[in-house]
């Protein structure tokens, strides 16, 4: 028999909080992590605003030396990945280093360090390239690091799916432990490009929303008046683990990943199908692997990111699925509150939904103001609301046409 995949820890460092309790009571208040940036000067850029982690202080989590030595993405990353793994009660040694694995990816890797060294390059010459741009930079190497941070010695690499890319991981991951290959997997994932030319390539493109004179209404998934996505940073990171080796060592159980089901549009590089069709085959994979009917599910986070045509599809995407059923479950997008986390967004949500499950509370989406008719479902509009989940499911979908659903449910033994 297959094994049961279980989640037994989670850690987080996102734009609302520095880790989970702080991110999910922010969530549930309904509080927006966007504001001016502050990462760099904006000023020349159309687009100035971003949901910008505050207060992170790398030497929390690495050395001095270190700290010069890695880029952002990977030090939220190593405080999200230190916070699960506390939460979940995990040691890795030798007896089971061989059975732990990592599988973490960002979109675009080490983007910061990247940038900063092309003006290196232009402005010092190639001698003065810096020796860590490429252990900084290469999103294979997000993995490697933790695995050596940890002594994970199992299964270790990245997928990238663009803006479902830490779903892409957890899935897999799940898979990779119910196949009986690893028994405990440090599944997710992070970004951080909130540079200048992260900035300006999505406003290049009209994905950003310019409100720059108010920050918090900009990001607003669902609304009529929803005008582009803000771009966020965050890490995000979860311990999946098999549930006999969870129950062997008394390990708390706050969910059980129970489906995974992944779709490519093969439509366009930047938007969905109009009808959502790709998505909705991703969330009928999902509910035929955890053999789950549509009436069964509780709560969905939504990839929703507040573009027009994005949500719009995404919305008829939940139609074509659930039928009559859709009117009856609940649906938020936290992106309203955190903006666009690219490549943690994914695994953040994930955990969203195993909070879920274990608070019966259902976060809001803000900023929803005004109905748009062609999303005509239930939000959670503006305020937290309580409600037993039994079934979650995650949507994440990325450019390159990428969609991946995930199914938590309540472990019930």
């Amino acid at each position: 028999m297959p094994e049961r995949v279980v989640v037994t820890g989670v850690g987080a460092v996102t734009p609302l909080g520095l880790d989970v309790p702080s991110t999910w009571q922010a969530l549930l208040d309904g509080r927006s992590g966007v504001g001016p940036i502050t990462l760099f000067d904006a000023s020349e850029h159309a687009v100035r605003i971003a949901a910008e982690i505050k207060g992170f202080d790398p030497l929390t989590v690495v050395s001095p030396k270190e700290a010069r030595r890695t880029d952002r993405h990977l030090q939220i990353t190593f405080a999200a990945a230190d916070e699960a793994l506390r939460g979940s009660g995990l040691v890795i040694g030798p007896d089971n280093a061989d059975r732990v694995g990592v599988v973490a990816a960002s979109g675009v890797g080490g983007f910061r360090t990247l940038s900063q060294q092309f003006d290196v390059l232009r402005d010092r010459g190639p001698g003065h390239v810096s020796p860590f741009l490429l252990t900084s930079f290469l999103v294979d190497l997000l993995p490697g690091h933790l695995s050596i941070r940890y002594g994970a010695r199992g299964p270790n690499f990245s997928i990238v799916s663009a803006c479902a890319t830490s779903a892409s991981c957890i899935g897999e991951a799940g898979e990779i432990i119910r196949r009986g290959d690893a028994e405990a997997i440090l599944a997710g994932g992070c970004e951080s490009s909130i540079v200048p030319i992260g900035v300006a390539a999505f406003t290049a493109i009209r994905a950003l929303s310019d409100r720059n004179d108010e920050p918090e209404r900009a990001s607003r998934p669902f609304d009529r008046d929803r005008d582009g996505f803000v771009i966020g940073e965050a890490a995000a990171m979860v311990v999946l683990e098999s549930l006999s080796s969870a129950r062997a060592r008394g390990a708390p159980i706050l969910a059980e990943l129970v489906g995974y089901g992944a779709s490519a549009d093969a439509y366009h590089v930047t938007a969905p199908p109009e009808d959502g069709e790709g998505a909705a085959r991703a969330m009928r994979l999902c509910l035929d692997r955890a053999r789950l009917t549509p009436a069964e599910v509780d709560y969905i986070s939504a990839h929703a990111t507040s573009t027009p045509v994005g949500d719009r599809a995404e919305a008829r995407a939940v139609r074509s699925v659930f039928g009559a059923a859709a009117d009856g479950v609940p649906i938020s997008s936290i992106k309203s509150m955190t903006g666009h986390l690219l490549g943690a967004a994914g695994a953040l949500e994930a955990i969203t939904c195993v909070l879920a499950i274990r608070d019966g509370m259902l976060p809001p989406t803000i900023n929803y103001d005004t109905p748009d008719p062609a999303c005509d479902l239930d939000f959670v509009p503006n305020v937290a609301r309580a409600k037993r989940v039994d079934v979650a499911l995650s949507n994440s979908f990325g450019f390159g046409g990428h969609n991946v659903t995930l199914a938590f449910a309540r472990y019930t033994g």
